[in-house]
């Protein structure tokens, strides 16, 4: 079994991992930011851009961890 890192195929394009981990992070930020404001759980933060950085990490971490290992 073979874990180092490799590109990514998609539609011909090879991405470097990182970047889709980056991507991917980034569209899951947004989805929870959108549902912590919707639910109006947002304005319990005193910070929520740094909420909002904190969220993309803990994101960039699992995903690079076990979905995409980077």
């Amino acid at each position: 079994m073979n874990l180092s890192p490799s590109d990514v195929d998609i539609y011909g394009v090879y991405w470097p991992p990182l970047l889709v981990v980056f991507i991917v992070s980034f569209l899951a930020m947004n989805l929870t930011v959108y549902l912590l404001n919707r639910t109006r759980l947002a304005r319990f933060f005193m910070f929520p851009m740094l909420v909002m950085g904190a969220i993309t990490t803990i994101y960039i971490v699992a995903i690079g961890t076990f979905v995409i290992p980077i």
